[in-house]
């Protein structure tokens, strides 16, 4: 007699059920033996707290560049390099072949500081300055405001002699540049034997800063001193704070003039050294979006879409329908009876 063999394959697939597989097979005379393989993937209902996320794209770099241009009406007889660095006493360039010096500070000089006893917030820049630089300027009466006393003018020949420069004890328009902190040389405007009361060069910050440009929607959400996180080039992940949000619109997109307008976030990560291999780099800035604390969720791979709309899980005894809440990070907060930490649902594999 021959031998017949039948093999029957019934598939039972859902989007979270996984696959079951029943195998028959018999022999003529024989009842029908059935072997049936359940294989179905299970995951735990867990309480997190989830949080979105907005990403980003930002240029990190030195930061916008600005002109600075010297006050005095001389000749231009030396400028540094692009690129250099230019910290506090040093010399910005040089005017008719007398060195310009970088104070910190943020008022300009805008008056010879030379009369005695005078007073103001622009002494008060002269006062700091020497002090830093190491010159004894004597005691002054307020913090706010410099007083032009004997020992301060003493300080201020002392440092003019240091500069190989006429020892007056005054300090005129032009004789130092005041900005708020160290620079560094961008790009240089004019040459040498050029009038020095004019733009001479960009200058941006010494610190590596990322520059975001936001939409408004976007930027009304994130606020100076916010902690966030930067994914970098080679794939690292590093953690960084908002310096500031720009009130200004910035340009549009290249191409894109009609386009809507943006703002300009600045941001700092806290770790200076973790970007110093990079000159300049496209990098993605993640600024957190809402957050729900303590939340039942299941893994989005749990969903079950219904055909009448909406969803459920399935768990030892069925389907259960449940409310989707907060999506995030490959979590969904969900609600639905009989649901809590801890039970067991499954997904899809």
């Amino acid at each position: 007699m021959w031998k017949r063999w039948l093999i029957t394959c019934l598939v039972l697939a859902g989007l979270a059920a996984g696959s079951t597989y029943v195998v028959t097979r018999h022999q003529a005379g024989r009842e029908p033996v059935a072997r049936e393989t359940v294989a179905v993937e299970t995951a735990k209902l867990e309480r997190r707290t989830l949080s979105t996320v907005t990403s980003l794209p930002g240029a990190l770099g030195f930061g916008p560049a600005r002109p600075l241009a010297g006050h005095a009406e001389a000749v231009v007889t030396w400028l540094p390099a692009p690129g250099a660095t230019i910290r506090r006493g040093d010399q910005l360039f040089r005017a008719n072949d007398k060195p310009v010096a970088l104070f910190y500070g943020s008022l300009p000089l805008f008056r010879p500081i030379a009369t005695p006893a005078m007073k103001g917030r622009d002494v008060r820049i002269i006062v700091d300055n020497l002090r830093a630089l190491g010159y004894r300027t004597g005691s002054q009466r307020s913090r706010e405001e410099g007083e032009l006393t004997p020992d301060l003018v003493g300080a201020i020949k002392r440092w003019q002699k240091d500069q190989e420069v006429p020892v007056t004890g005054t300090i005129a328009v032009g004789d130092i540049e005041v900005q708020s902190g160290a620079v560094r040389v961008e790009s240089i405007a004019v040459q040498p034997g050029s009038p020095a009361n004019a733009p001479l060069m960009t200058v941006t910050s010494t610190r590596k800063v990322i520059t975001v440009a936001a939409e408004p929607g976007d930027a009304a959400a994130i606020r100076r001193g916010g902690r966030i996180t930067v994914s970098l080039p080679d794939d690292r992940t590093v953690k960084a704070r908002v310096l500031a949000v720009g009130r200004e619109v910035a340009s549009a997109d290249e191409g894109a003039a009609s386009g809507p307008p943006k703002l300009t976030v600045t941001v700092a990560v806290d770790d200076p050294a973790s970007v110093a291999k990079f000159d300049t780099a496209e990098v993605e800035v993640n600024f957190p979006g809402r957050t729900r604390k303590d939340v039942l969720t299941a893994p989005i791979e749990a969903l079950v879409a219904l055909s009448e709309g909406g969803y459920a899980v399935q768990g030892p005894e069925g389907l259960i329908a449940v409310k989707t809440g907060m999506f995030a990070d490959g979590w969904v907060e969900i609600t639905g009876d009989g649901l809590d930490e801890g039970a067991d649902v499954v997904v899809a594999s």
